[in-house]
């Protein structure tokens, strides 16, 4: 269970197709997004665009705790 992930605006508009969990490291956004659906991840939820997920944190007012928020 992360508490920060980091998303890496690598895909070919900025979108993330991987992200950054601390402790393991870079993680696909198909993987991630399955493991939220799975609960792996209480404090994230995935948003849809376009027919692809995307994982977002819920919103908590702590920058440090958001996906694209440094």
């Amino acid at each position: 269970m992360a508490k920060n992930i980091r998303g890496n605006g690598d895909g070919p508009n900025g979108e993330n197709q991987t992200y950054t969990i601390p402790g393991r490291g870079v993680v696909s956004r198909r993987e991630l997004t399955r493991e939220i659906e799975q609960g792996k991840h209480p404090d994230f939820h995935n948003y849809e665009r376009d027919g692809v997920d995307y994982a977002r944190a819920n919103p908590d007012g702590a920058k440090s705790n958001n996906i694209d928020k440094k």
